[in-house]
């Protein structure tokens, strides 16, 4: 009997749980740690549903549920606050002080969602609450959910997620070596966004020798950085990587263009007068000349037009008042203006047309074009036809165009010239098909019978005759040519 007591004692002494005890404030720490590895074990236990294990409650007793009572636990704690508080300071500071609310919520019930009251929506509702937060610490939740913003992402991964949208710190390819495949991981995904982006980031933490080292060996880079300067502005850092490449006609365009930004005409001028001893090319260099000069002759004609109009003293002015100022128009425009406004000038003055088309070597085709239109605008019949008669060594008159006849037409149309004047250069035009063509669309009915009667066409004539106007002048000249 004696033996099967011993036998007894020592099963419940060699037992992994200990019983509470109010004497020792160390057991009730240990106590703690061990709950709170239970609370970390209760994954397991949250999805197994089998409530036929055996489970242990806060107190180290085997009992046949994991549901236990807050109130049970507050109470048997009750006596020990006191030593609990001071070993606690001095073990350890992560554990809360057990509160001594009394709860109904058992602590299987919470990890398994499940309530007794409507108050608890979710599990995430339950840690909320203070008094049980202290009880069930939270639990940490997986690592994928902060994979996100974790700094262990690949330049390969970092740009993916760049290319769907999301958000990355590039601030964690700290090496030049990360730095470059990043670049080169961007450049082969063909995202000209995420170039972009990789390319500001190296822009401004890498030193400028270093970056347009490495970008002169990676074209399409370069490339994306050149325009991305351009875009925002950044003149001093181009012109800086273009000498670098010993781009030396880039960096005078790139110098030249700055002049857009110069509003005043007179420092404008200046400035271009600056530009003309750049390493430009020889066909850039003539450009830029010629842009000094015209928009040197652009304020003189300024001026005086200016004086000319405020005075009142030319009649042009007073019939067709100046819209907008000359300076800095393209040289087109200049010359049309020449044409409107000084067509009869003297070639000797700025203002001229001829003196223009001198200066600047303006092509036949180009002037003849500008003053026909600023002419017909102007309804000058006789400047139109001064301007394609020609004469002959012999003294015979001609008329000739170097744009063609019916596009000639088309301006004097567009300008609502005359069946008249439309008549005597729709006749000029050599192709037959286009002469008809034209006749008929703006009814130079003239036309269209002297070419049908020229080409003997009885047919086309006759069906022509029910276009024009009964008991008219055309009727009957047709009718004469069909009798004859």
């Amino acid at each position: 009997m004696s033996r099967a007591r011993a036998d007894e004692e020592e099963y419940w002494h060699s037992s992994k749980f200990r019983a509470f005890t109010f004497d020792d404030d160390d057991d009730e720490l240990s106590q703690l740690k061990e709950s709170k590895r239970a609370v970390n074990s209760l994954r397991d236990i949250v999805d197994d549903d089998d409530d036929d294990l055996e489970r242990v409650s806060w107190s180290g007793e085997p009992v046949g549920s994991i549901s236990w009572s807050i109130k049970e636990t507050a109470s048997s704690s009750t006596s020990s606050l006191e030593g609990r508080d001071s070993s606690l300071q001095k073990g350890s500071s992560s554990y809360a002080a057990l509160p001594k609310q009394v709860s109904s919520y058992s602590l299987s019930n919470l990890f398994k969602g499940r309530n007794k009251l409507p108050s608890f929506q979710s599990l995430s509702d339950a840690f909320s609450d203070a008094g049980v937060k202290n009880y069930a610490p939270e639990l940490r939740r997986p690592k994928a959910e902060y994979k996100d913003y974790s700094s262990d992402w690949s330049p390969k991964d970092t740009v993916r997620r760049m290319q769907r949208g999301k958000v990355c710190s590039l601030e964690r390819f700290r090496s030049l070596q990360d730095k470059l495949m990043l670049l080169d991981e961007a450049v082969a995904g063909h995202d000209g966004n995420v170039i972009t982006a990789v390319l500001i980031f190296l822009k401004r933490t890498l030193r400028r020798e270093i970056l347009f080292r490495e970008l002169e060996v990676r074209q399409v880079a370069l490339c994306h950085l050149i325009h991305f300067l351009k875009e925002t502005g950044e003149q001093k850092f181009l012109l800086d990587l273009l000498r670098f490449l010993d781009r030396t006609e880039e960096v005078a365009l790139s110098q030249y263009r700055e002049h857009l930004n110069i509003q005043d005409v007179e420092k404008r001028k200046e400035f271009l007068k600056g530009c003309i001893g750049l390493p430009f090319s020889a066909e850039d260099s003539s450009h830029i000349q010629d842009h000094y000069t015209l928009l040197e002759r652009q304020i003189i004609i300024e001026a005086n037009d200016r004086h000319l109009e405020t005075a009142g003293q030319s009649e042009i002015f007073r019939k067709y008042p100046r819209k907008a100022s000359i300076l800095n128009m393209p040289l087109v425009t200049t010359l049309f203006y020449s044409c409107f406004y000084h067509y009869t000038e003297a070639e000797g003055t700025f203002s001229s047309p001829t003196n223009l088309k001198k200066t600047f070597k303006i092509p036949d085709k180009q002037y003849v074009l500008t003053a026909l239109a600023a002419r017909a605008k102007l309804r000058a019949w006789d400047d139109v036809d001064a301007l394609f008669t020609t004469k002959n060594w012999l003294g015979y008159t001609k008329k000739k165009a170097p744009i063609g006849f019916h596009r000639v037409v088309e301006i004097l149309q567009r300008n609502n010239a005359p069946v008249q004047v439309l008549q005597e250069y729709v006749r000029l035009v050599e192709d037959v098909e286009t002469r008809l063509n034209l006749a008929t669309k703006y009814k130079c009915h003239d036309v269209v019978i002297e070419t049908y009667r020229d080409l003997k066409d009885r047919i086309q004539l006759t069906a022509y005759k029910c276009k024009v106007e009964r008991g008219s002048a055309d009727e009957e000249k047709i009718n004469n040519i069909l009798n004859n």
